[in-house]
């Protein structure tokens, strides 16, 4: 009994002793808990990019350009003109072209594509392979592309005129040999940036079961948006994701100044490798940032070269390519390209065009 009552008393002076130490010693022990849980999610993290990296290093490289004939002609330039240079001059074999509903039905249910047909002609021609935004958000700002009729009428009406127009290009393009994939509204719910007027779920699942309906075979993608950590879930689910990639941008909320995004590459073939784990397919760079993002309020065109390449220069854009390629994955849609080609051609300045000329050479290899 003796002995019972000896090793209670010793059990429970261990117990007091080590809750003294704990408590003496809290706030060191949550930074050792802390530090340790961050070290196994971050080696996790890198090992993932990794894994992807490598079990991607045969396929093919491909580095294309998102080409938009409105912003080229913001800057003043002939569209045909610059898609021409991006395909004889850069080398540039992949495009994603957009199908903007605004300039395919500006009159309701009078549908002109010819904004769209020079664009799929010359890519044919040339053996260019085309992604094709459709959709109501497609790239560039405001984001969603309505006709000004459509904005005029509930979404109860503009709906059913949507997936009326998506069909019409779907059933217009499906069979170019040009055609690679459709890319399904842009950054859908992406509601912080943008003019759009819905981003219920139900409405892409609708448009997407249209497409797959229109063209059962083609490559259907949707994409993530910015740099957020996480990944897609529930539906739909597509053939492919895709993920914008911003590297400098103007902060206008706290620093006022232009801030350089610290992710390193491998982060980004994190979150490739961890999509193909958990939803079991690719991803590709839909949108790697190649072109200046200026402080608010000024315009591209109006900035001074100077304050241009304090956020992107010929250095920086040779960066860039060097970063998308690091990233493990392997298709890459520049940004930017119509801001090379207009310094290039009505500023005086090649630097960034020959870059990119080089680097397209370098990828065509």
């Amino acid at each position: 009994m003796k002995h019972l009552n000896h090793n209670t008393k010793t059990s429970g002076r261990i117990k007091s002793k080590l809750l003294s130490w704990w408590h003496a010693n809290f706030w060191n022990k949550v930074l050792i808990i802390t530090f340790t849980i961050l070290v196994i999610s971050v080696g996790g993290m890198y090992g993932i990019a990794q894994w992807y990296i490598y079990s991607h290093k045969k396929t093919p490289l491909m580095i294309g350009a998102t080409f938009i004939p409105d912003y080229a002609q913001s800057f003043g330039l002939d569209p045909k003109e610059t898609l021409s240079a991006m395909i004889d001059d850069l080398g540039i074999k992949r495009v994603r072209l957009v199908s903007y509903w605004e300039n395919g039905e500006s009159q309701r249910g009078k549908y002109d594509m010819s904004f769209l047909d020079w664009q799929f002609e010359m890519a044919e021609k040339a053996n260019v392979k085309v992604s094709l935004s459709i959709g109501l958000r497609q790239p560039r700002w405001p984001e969603c592309h309505l006709p000004g009729w459509a904005n005029k009428i509930p979404k109860s009406q503009w709906q059913p005129e949507l997936e009326k127009y998506i069909a019409v290009v779907v059933n217009r393009y499906k069979d170019s040999p040009a055609l690679d994939s459709y890319q399904l509204e842009n950054e859908y719910f992406l509601k912080a940036f943008g003019e759009c007027p819905d981003f219920s779920r139900d409405r892409l699942v609708s448009e997407y079961n249209l497409v797959k309906r229109l063209d059962p075979k083609r490559t259907l993608v949707v994409s993530m948006s910015n740099n957020a950590l996480g990944t897609p879930l529930y539906e739909p689910t597509p053939d492919m994701w895709a993920i914008s990639v911003y590297k400098r941008v103007w902060d206008k909320t706290f620093t006022h100044r232009y801030f350089e995004y610290p992710f390193p590459a491998w982060y980004y073939a994190f979150r490739a490798g961890w999509v193909q784990i958990t939803r079991g397919h690719d991803s590709f760079i839909h949108e790697l940032q190649a072109e200046a993002w200026l402080p608010s309020g000024i315009a591209i065109q109006d900035a001074p070269l100077a304050e241009q390449d304090k956020s992107l220069d010929a250095k920086r854009l040779k960066d860039r390519f060097e970063y998308g390629r690091a990233t493990g994955m392997r298709t890459i849609d520049m940004w930017g390209v119509e801001w090379w080609y207009w310094r290039k051609v009505k500023m005086n300045d090649p630097s960034v065009w020959n870059v990119a000329k080089e680097e397209y050479k370098k990828s065509n290899k």
